[in-house]
C-alpha cells in the first residue's frame, strides 16, 4: 500500500464524496481501497470528516453552538483550574486557541455560570441527618467574611456565603436558607465563635454544638511558643547579668535602665521559667491525648465520665501552673487556662454516644479484646487505612463487633477540618481575584463537589459521590449544562506528509 497517493486535499475530498454518494453499496469500499492504495479503515475516516464538514456547512448554527460551548468551557476551566483572573483568562484564549474575547463577555459567561450552578446547588441535597462543619474566613472587608458551611464526612460544599457581617443574624440567615433547601443535621461543628454559637442556639437548640479541638490545641502551642522565645530571652541575658555582677563587684556602677547584677537570682528566674514550659508542654500532650476519639487505659477503653474526671483533674493542674507563672507571662497563662475552662464542655460532646457502643462490645466480647480493637484502630494509617482490610485481620467472630466500633469512630467528629480544608482552596482564589461574589463561589463549589480525589483514602471518589449524590465520577460542566464535544477522529496522513510536517515544525 502507497499511501503517499492521497496526500492532497482535492484527491481526499473526492474519495470522501464516493465514499458519501455509494454508501451501503457492496463491494464498492473494498474496490477503492485497491484503486487508491488506502485501508478501509482510512476510507471510513474521510467519509466521517465529510460528513462532519457537511453537515457543519449546512446547519452553522449547530456548529456555532458547539464552538460557543466549547469557549464557555475553555473560560471557566481556566477560572477554576487555571486561578486565572478575568485578564489572564483573556490572554490564555488568545494565545492557546486564537479567540479573541473581551472581559466584559467573560464576566457574562462566569455570570451565567454561577446562576446556573446555584440552581444545581440547590437542588442536590444531601439526604438524612448530616454532621455539618461552620467557619468564617474574613476578607479584605473590615468585619465581613465569607461564612461557609460544608458536610464533615464527605467534605460537600453546602454553602458558601460572599461577604457579610459576621454576627448571629447573618449565620441565622444562612441555617434558615439550607433548612428551607431541605438540609437536616443534628451535629454542628465550628471553632467556638460567638456568632456561630448565638445562631446554632436561636435557629437549632435541639442540636449538639461540638467544639474544635485543634483550635484550642493551637492556642495552647501559641503560649507554649511564647514560654519558650522567654526561656531563650532569659538565656541570652546570662552574660550580660554576669558582665554587671563584675561592674558591680568592681565597685562601678551598673549599665543601662534597670540592670539585672545577680547572678543567682536572674538563674533562679531561668529555672522557674523552664519548668514552665515543661509543665505546659507536658498538660498540653496529656489534653491532646485526652481529646482523642478512642483513649486507652490499662485493659480497656476510657468512659466518658472516666474522661471528664481526668480533665477535671487536668484543668485543676492548669491552675496551679497560673498560680506559679512568673509576671512576665502570668497574663497569657491565665488567658489559656480560662480559654480551655470555657472551651472544655463542648469539646468532648462526641464522647457520650460512644459509650453505649463500647458497653455492647465489652459485653460481646470482653473489655481486653475492645483494647486491642481500639489500639488498632489508632495505629490504622500503620496496620491498614483501608477499614475492610483492618476488620479482616481480625477472626471472623469479632468482624461484625469491629465493624460497628469502627463506624461508630469514624463517624465521630471533633474537628472542622472539613471547612478548614475549604479555605485553602478559597485563598488562591481571593489572592487573585481579591473578592469573590455570590456566582464566582456557587461555581467553585460544584467544581470542588465533583472533584475526584487522586489519591489518599478517599482515592476515585468525588464529595459527591461520599454524600450520597452520585455513583461514578461526572463532569461538573456537563451538569451545568456545559457538555464537552466528542473528539474529533484523526486525520489520515501518510507517513511521507508526516515528515514534512515533522520538518516544518522544527524548521
Amino acid at each position: 500500500m502507497h499511501p503517499h497517493h492521497c496526500t492532497t486535499a482535492a484527491q481526499r475530498i473526492r474519495l470522501a464524496s464516493h465514499m458519501i454518494a455509494h454508501e451501503g453499496t457492496y463491494g464498492y469500499v473494498s474496490q477503492l481501497s485497491r484503486e487508491s492504495a488506502l485501508s478501509r479503515q482510512a476510507l471510513y475516516t474521510l467519509k466521517s470528516k465529510g460528513e462532519e464538514a457537511m453537515e457543519g456547512k449546512f446547519h452553522p448554527k449547530e456548529q456555532v453552538r458547539r464552538e460557543e460551548v466549547q469557549k464557555r468551557r475553555a473560560v471557566l476551566l481556566l477560572l477554576t483550574e487555571g486561578h486565572s483572573s478575568r485578564d489572564g483568562i483573556q490572554r490564555c484564549l488568545e494565545e492557546m486557541m486564537g479567540v479573541q474575547m473581551s472581559t466584559g463577555k467573560i464576566s457574562a459567561i462566569i455570570h451565567d455560570a454561577g446562576k446556573r450552578a446555584q440552581e444545581w446547588l440547590d437542588q442536590h441535597v444531601p439526604e438524612g441527618m448530616r454532621t455539618l462543619v461552620f467557619d468564617e474566613q474574613y476578607s479584605s472587608q473590615r468585619g465581613k467574611a465569607y461564612l461557609n458551611i460544608l458536610d464533615a464526612h464527605s467534605s460537600y460544599v453546602l454553602a458558601s456565603a460572599s461577604p457579610v457581617a459576621v454576627d448571629g443574624e447573618s449565620w441565622s440567615i444562612l441555617f434558615l436558607t439550607l433548612q428551607d433547601q431541605g438540609v437536616k443535621w443534628d451535629i454542628a461543628v465550628s471553632d467556638g465563635g460567638k456568632a456561630i454559637g448565638e445562631a446554632v442556639r436561636e435557629i437549632t437548640p435541639e442540636c449538639v454544638h461540638q467544639r474544635d479541638v485543634w483550635h484550642v490545641l493551637h492556642e495552647c502551642q501559641k503560649v507554649q511558643g511564647r514560654v519558650e522565645r522567654a526561656v531563650n530571652q532569659l538565656y541570652e541575658q546570662i552574660p550580660k547579668v554576669e558582665q554587671q555582677a563584675k561592674r558591680i563587684a568592681a565597685w562601678k556602677k551598673p549599665l543601662g535602665r534597670n540592670p539585672k547584677t545577680d547572678v543567682a537570682a536572674h538563674g533562679w528566674d531561668v529555672q522557674q521559667m523552664e519548668y514552665l514550659a515543661t509543665s505546659l508542654q507536658y498538660l498540653t500532650h496529656e489534653l491532646h491525648h485526652l481529646l482523642e476519639i478512642v483513649v486507652l487505659e490499662e485493659q480497656s477503653i476510657l468512659s466518658s465520665w472516666k474522661r471528664q474526671e481526668e480533665l477535671d483533674a487536668l484543668l485543676i493542674l492548669f491552675s496551679k501552673l497560673c498560680e506559679m507563672a512568673p509576671s512576665s507571662i502570668k497574663k497569657e497563662i491565665e488567658k489559656l487556662v480560662r480559654h480551655v475552662e470555657l472551651a472544655l464542655p463542648h469539646l468532648v460532646v462526641f464522647c457520650q454516644p460512644l459509650d453505649q457502643v463500647h458497653q455492647s462490645a465489652k459485653e460481646q466480647l470482653g473489655e481486653a479484646a475492645v483494647h486491642l480493637i481500639g489500639w488498632a484502630w489508632l495505629h490504622r494509617a500503620i496496620l491498614g487505612p483501608k477499614t475492610k482490610k483492618l476488620v479482616a485481620d481480625f477472626p471472623p467472630d469479632w468482624q461484625p463487633v469491629v465493624r460497628e466500633l469502627f463506624a461508630a469512630w469514624d463517624e465521630a467528629v471533633r474537628s472542622s477540618s472539613a471547612v478548614e480544608n475549604w479555605h485553602s482552596i478559597l485563598r488562591p482564589f481571593i489572592a487573585v481575584h481579591r473578592h469573590l461574589d455570590a456566582h464566582v463561589l456557587a461555581i467553585l463549589a460544584v467544581w470542588h463537589n465533583h472533584r475526584v480525589a487522586p489519591r489518599g483514602l478517599h482515592q476515585g471518589q468525588s464529595p459527591l459521590m461520599r454524600a450520597g449524590l452520585a455513583k461514578k465520577p461526572t463532569d461538573w460542566l456537563a451538569a451545568l449544562g456545559y457538555p464537552a464535544s466528542p473528539a474529533l477522529p484523526p486525520q489520515p496522513c501518510s507517513i511521507e506528509s508526516s515528515d514534512m510536517e515533522i520538518e516544518s515544525i522544527a524548521a
